[in-house]
Protein backbone atom coordinates (compact mmCIF):
# COMPACT_ATOMS: atom_id res chain seq x y z
CA UNK A 1 0.00 0.00 0.00
CA UNK A 2 1.32 3.22 -1.13
CA UNK A 3 1.03 6.27 0.83
CA UNK A 4 0.01 9.38 0.49
CA UNK A 5 2.66 11.56 1.93
CA UNK A 6 6.06 11.86 4.02
CA UNK A 7 5.00 15.30 5.60
CA UNK A 8 1.89 16.84 6.23
CA UNK A 9 2.47 20.29 7.03
CA UNK A 10 3.35 21.54 3.69
CA UNK A 11 2.72 21.66 -0.23
CA UNK A 12 4.38 18.33 -1.24
CA UNK A 13 5.43 17.15 -4.91
CA UNK A 14 7.18 13.90 -5.77
CA UNK A 15 9.65 13.72 -8.55
CA UNK A 16 11.15 10.77 -10.48
CA UNK A 17 12.96 10.43 -13.77
CA UNK A 18 12.77 7.70 -16.55
CA UNK A 19 15.87 6.76 -18.94
CA UNK A 20 19.00 7.10 -16.77
CA UNK A 21 20.29 3.64 -17.88
CA UNK A 22 19.86 3.74 -21.99
CA UNK A 23 22.20 4.60 -24.71
CA UNK A 24 20.22 7.13 -26.46
CA UNK A 25 17.80 9.84 -25.97
CA UNK A 26 16.91 12.28 -23.32
CA UNK A 27 16.63 11.46 -19.86
CA UNK A 28 12.63 12.40 -18.56
CA UNK A 29 11.60 13.31 -15.19
CA UNK A 30 8.39 14.32 -14.23
CA UNK A 31 6.80 16.42 -10.79
CA UNK A 32 3.53 15.61 -9.19
CA UNK A 33 1.68 17.27 -6.29
CA UNK A 34 -1.52 14.78 -5.75
CA UNK A 35 -4.40 15.64 -3.34
CA UNK A 36 -3.87 15.00 -0.08
CA UNK A 37 -6.85 12.00 -0.41
CA UNK A 38 -5.29 10.66 -3.80
CA UNK A 39 -5.84 6.69 -3.88
CA UNK A 40 -5.57 4.44 -6.71
CA UNK A 41 -5.33 0.92 -6.21
CA UNK A 42 -3.10 0.17 -9.17
CA UNK A 43 -0.79 2.94 -8.72
CA UNK A 44 2.66 1.52 -8.33
CA UNK A 45 6.35 1.83 -9.66
CA UNK A 46 6.29 2.30 -13.70
CA UNK A 47 8.47 -0.54 -14.30
CA UNK A 48 6.38 -3.36 -12.11
CA UNK A 49 3.46 -2.07 -14.95
CA UNK A 50 2.39 -3.24 -18.05
CA UNK A 51 2.27 -0.55 -20.87
CA UNK A 52 -1.32 -0.22 -21.33
CA UNK A 53 -1.88 0.59 -17.46
CA UNK A 54 0.84 3.07 -17.36
CA UNK A 55 -0.51 5.24 -20.18
CA UNK A 56 -4.23 4.53 -18.35
CA UNK A 57 -2.62 5.95 -15.03
CA UNK A 58 -1.41 9.12 -17.00
CA UNK A 59 -4.55 9.89 -18.18
CA UNK A 60 -6.03 9.53 -14.60
CA UNK A 61 -2.60 11.23 -12.77
CA UNK A 62 -3.55 14.22 -15.25
CA UNK A 63 -6.72 14.54 -14.69
CA UNK A 64 -6.64 14.15 -10.49
CA UNK A 65 -2.91 16.15 -9.73
CA UNK A 66 -3.35 19.64 -8.33
CA UNK A 67 -0.20 19.99 -10.26
CA UNK A 68 1.96 18.00 -12.66
CA UNK A 69 5.33 18.88 -15.11
CA UNK A 70 7.56 16.86 -17.42
CA UNK A 71 11.05 17.74 -18.83
CA UNK A 72 14.05 16.69 -20.32
CA UNK A 73 17.54 16.87 -20.73
CA UNK A 74 18.91 15.65 -24.48
CA UNK A 75 21.72 13.40 -25.21
CA UNK A 76 24.13 16.14 -25.66
CA UNK A 77 23.87 17.80 -22.06
CA UNK A 78 24.00 14.39 -20.87
CA UNK A 79 27.48 14.03 -22.37
CA UNK A 80 28.35 17.31 -20.83
CA UNK A 81 27.49 17.11 -17.41
CA UNK A 82 26.94 13.46 -17.16
CA UNK A 83 23.60 11.43 -16.20
CA UNK A 84 23.23 11.99 -12.81
CA UNK A 85 22.96 15.71 -13.22
CA UNK A 86 21.48 15.66 -15.73
CA UNK A 87 18.73 13.71 -14.20
CA UNK A 88 18.76 16.29 -11.23
CA UNK A 89 18.10 18.61 -13.93
CA UNK A 90 15.31 17.47 -15.48
CA UNK A 91 13.56 17.31 -11.72
CA UNK A 92 14.36 20.62 -11.77
CA UNK A 93 12.73 21.49 -14.48
CA UNK A 94 9.91 19.93 -14.02
CA UNK A 95 9.73 21.45 -10.53
CA UNK A 96 10.22 24.71 -12.20
CA UNK A 97 7.16 24.46 -14.23
CA UNK A 98 4.65 23.14 -11.58
CA UNK A 99 1.96 26.00 -11.97
CA UNK A 100 1.88 25.82 -7.93
CA UNK A 101 4.84 26.29 -6.11
CA UNK A 102 5.68 22.80 -3.76
CA UNK A 103 7.01 23.72 -0.27
CA UNK A 104 8.81 20.24 -0.13
CA UNK A 105 10.53 17.45 -2.50
CA UNK A 106 10.32 13.86 -1.92
CA UNK A 107 13.02 12.53 -4.34
CA UNK A 108 13.17 8.65 -5.65
CA UNK A 109 16.26 7.71 -5.19
CA UNK A 110 19.09 8.30 -2.50
CA UNK A 111 20.73 12.02 -3.93
CA UNK A 112 19.90 15.15 -5.04
CA UNK A 113 21.03 18.25 -6.18
CA UNK A 114 18.56 20.70 -3.61
CA UNK A 115 16.51 23.00 -5.78
CA UNK A 116 16.40 26.20 -5.18
CA UNK A 117 15.72 27.10 -1.00
CA UNK A 118 12.95 24.25 -1.02
CA UNK A 119 13.59 21.39 1.53
CA UNK A 120 13.33 17.87 0.45
CA UNK A 121 14.27 14.41 1.12
CA UNK A 122 15.32 11.56 -1.12
CA UNK A 123 13.70 7.89 -1.15
CA UNK A 124 15.42 4.78 -2.22
CA UNK A 125 13.01 2.87 -4.02
CA UNK A 126 10.31 5.89 -3.26
CA UNK A 127 8.41 5.18 -6.81
CA UNK A 128 6.73 1.86 -4.55
CA UNK A 129 6.34 3.73 -1.54
CA UNK A 130 4.28 7.26 -1.67
CA UNK A 131 1.81 7.93 -4.35
CA UNK A 132 3.48 11.11 -5.91
CA UNK A 133 6.58 9.74 -6.74
CA UNK A 134 4.98 6.56 -8.50
CA UNK A 135 2.69 8.91 -10.43
CA UNK A 136 6.44 11.36 -11.48
CA UNK A 137 7.45 7.68 -12.77
CA UNK A 138 4.12 6.73 -14.74
CA UNK A 139 4.67 10.33 -16.37
CA UNK A 140 8.56 10.22 -17.06
CA UNK A 141 8.33 6.38 -18.25
CA UNK A 142 5.13 7.01 -21.14
CA UNK A 143 6.47 10.98 -21.73
CA UNK A 144 9.64 9.60 -22.38
CA UNK A 145 8.72 6.51 -24.47
CA UNK A 146 6.44 8.44 -26.53
CA UNK A 147 9.57 10.72 -27.76
CA UNK A 148 11.50 7.36 -28.44
CA UNK A 149 8.83 6.55 -30.57
CA UNK A 150 8.70 9.43 -32.44
CA UNK A 151 12.37 9.29 -32.89
CA UNK A 152 12.54 5.46 -34.15
CA UNK A 153 11.05 6.31 -37.40
CA UNK A 154 14.03 8.17 -38.50
CA UNK A 155 16.44 4.99 -37.36
CA UNK A 156 14.05 2.13 -37.10
CA UNK A 157 17.70 -0.10 -37.48
CA UNK A 158 18.24 0.77 -33.52
CA UNK A 159 14.78 -0.78 -32.46
CA UNK A 160 13.71 2.30 -30.15
CA UNK A 161 10.17 1.57 -30.89
CA UNK A 162 10.67 -1.84 -28.65
CA UNK A 163 13.81 -1.09 -26.75
CA UNK A 164 13.44 2.72 -26.26
CA UNK A 165 16.95 3.43 -26.30
CA UNK A 166 17.72 0.92 -23.78
CA UNK A 167 20.78 -1.18 -24.08
CA UNK A 168 19.59 -4.49 -25.09
CA UNK A 169 21.89 -7.01 -27.48
CA UNK A 170 20.13 -5.96 -30.48
CA UNK A 171 20.70 -1.93 -29.44
CA UNK A 172 24.29 -2.79 -28.79
CA UNK A 173 24.86 -4.73 -31.85
CA UNK A 174 23.65 -2.22 -33.92
CA UNK A 175 25.56 0.74 -32.15
CA UNK A 176 29.22 -1.83 -32.87
CA UNK A 177 27.81 -2.33 -36.55
CA UNK A 178 26.28 1.26 -37.42
CA UNK A 179 27.98 3.66 -34.88
CA UNK A 180 26.08 6.46 -33.63
CA UNK A 181 23.00 8.19 -34.30
CA UNK A 182 22.84 12.42 -33.41
CA UNK A 183 20.61 10.96 -30.57
CA UNK A 184 22.96 8.68 -28.82
CA UNK A 185 24.96 9.37 -25.95
CA UNK A 186 28.70 9.34 -26.58
CA UNK A 187 29.66 9.27 -23.05
CA UNK A 188 28.14 5.87 -22.75
CA UNK A 189 30.24 3.54 -24.47
CA UNK A 190 29.56 0.38 -25.60
CA UNK A 191 32.54 -1.74 -24.65
CA UNK A 192 31.08 -5.59 -23.23
CA UNK A 193 33.63 -7.77 -25.15
CA UNK A 194 30.75 -10.62 -25.33
CA UNK A 195 28.56 -8.78 -27.23
CA UNK A 196 31.48 -6.82 -29.39
CA UNK A 197 32.48 -10.82 -30.27
CA UNK A 198 28.90 -11.63 -30.69
CA UNK A 199 28.83 -9.57 -33.60
CA UNK A 200 32.31 -9.76 -35.04
CA UNK A 201 31.29 -13.89 -35.42
CA UNK A 202 27.95 -12.84 -37.15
Amino acid sequence: MLLARFQHELIEAGCDEAGRGCLAGPVFAAAVILPVDFDHHLLNDSKQLSEDIRYQLRTEIEQKAIAYAVASVCNKEIDQINILNASFLAMHRAIAQLTLKPEFLIIDGNRFNKYETTPHHCIVEGDAKYYSIAAASILAKTYRDDYMKLIAAEHPEYDWHSNKGYPTIKHRNTVLRLGHTPYHRLSFKVTNPQIRIEFEQA
